[in-house]
């Protein structure tokens, strides 16, 4: 091993060790993303989706919760606990998906249709899930959207999501022109070559996923559903479309099973800015707390709730 890569491993384990110190001191709880790089994966109490680690986080006694994630999952967290600190280890780590819509197009878009109900996907700021009638994850949205009592649904701000939920409902979707650029990008091409490489395995896509490469697939699933599908399934080889980051996880809890990306692009760079140090540091000095107005929190909480009545 030469002296670079030994020095890289005698930091790496210093800023574990640092990370530790300080999450004991601080009664902290580290969350992180199913994206997120893979030793900081390693080192948190949860992994998972935004959602499910913000209701996770919510049930602990942790005075802090450090979120190895985005800005919008932090919020999350926030608007489920009010009464902790809530830390983004990078405080410029966004959504490109979160970001095609504020508050103010949704205002307007409730005022061209004001009959319908609008459903609010969870990778979305706080402002604009405090306008929603209700929240949906992509595991959820079509039993969401099918709950709502209006015949006509806004569903923002993924296109493809919504596209994937109006497959599924007789109501009329209407969808918010946004997309996730990770997932967004994967085109046809893709599967077939994924499918041309590897013949037995099944393909899993994320309904984040362009329409194509959804019919393409052997099911849609979000990445919860994603983890428990291979351990269920008898099949022993997937092709993964959605981040890479999930496949550490895939590999870690079925070892004997074989997980393939359906593109080697499908990277998030957001989630992927998290490192060691960041951690470290937010947890030593605990400068990036992320705070929601009351006002914001209370409303985007009422429709969070107004989701989990549904499941």
């Amino acid at each position: 091993m030469n002296k670079s890569i030994c020095m890289d491993v005698a930091n790496a384990k210093q800023e574990k060790q640092r990370i530790l110190k300080w999450k004991a001191l601080r009664r902290a709880l580290i969350i992180a993303h199913n994206y997120q790089p893979e030793e900081i994966q390693e080192l948190a109490d949860y992994t998972g989706d935004s959602l499910e680690l913000a209701r996770l986080a919510a049930q602990t006694d942790a005075e802090v919760i450090a979120c190895a994630g985005v800005i919008f999952m932090a919020e999350s967290a926030k608007i489920l606990s009010p009464q902790k600190t809530v830390l983004l280890p990078v405080p410029e780590a966004g959504c490109p998906l979160a970001d095609t819509i504020t508050a103010e197009d949704l205002r307007r878009a409730r005022q061209q249709h004001p009959q319908a109900a609008v459903v609010v996907y969870v990778n979305s700021p706080a402002e604009v899930k405090a306008l929603a009638d209700v929240c949906c994850t992509s595991a959820n949205a079509i039993a969401v959207v099918n709950a709502v009592p209006q015949a006509e649904v806004i569903l923002a701000p993924d296109k493809n999501l919504a596209d994937w939920v109006a497959r599924h409902t007789e109501k009329r979707v209407i969808p918010w022109p946004g997309s996730c650029c990770t997932h967004n990008a994967v085109r046809l091409e893709a599967v077939e070559a994924a499918r041309k490489a590897h013949p037995q395995a099944s393909v899993l896509v994320h309904p984040e996923c362009r329409p194509e490469v959804c019919a393409r697939a052997d099911a849609v699933l979000s990445t919860s559903q994603m983890l428990r599908q291979a351990r269920a399934d008898a099949n022993l080889e997937f092709i993964i479309g959605t981040e890479i980051g999930l496949l550490y996880r895939l590999r870690k809890e079925n070892p004997e099973k074989l997980f393939y990306p359906l593109s080697e692009g499908m990277v998030c760079a957001s989630m992927k800015l998290t490192t060691l140090r960041h951690l470290g540091d937010a947890l030593e000095f605990m400068p990036q707390k992320v705070e929601v107005p009351e006002e914001v929190r209370s409303r985007a909480f009422q429709a969070l709730e107004a989701m989990l009545r549904i499941q």
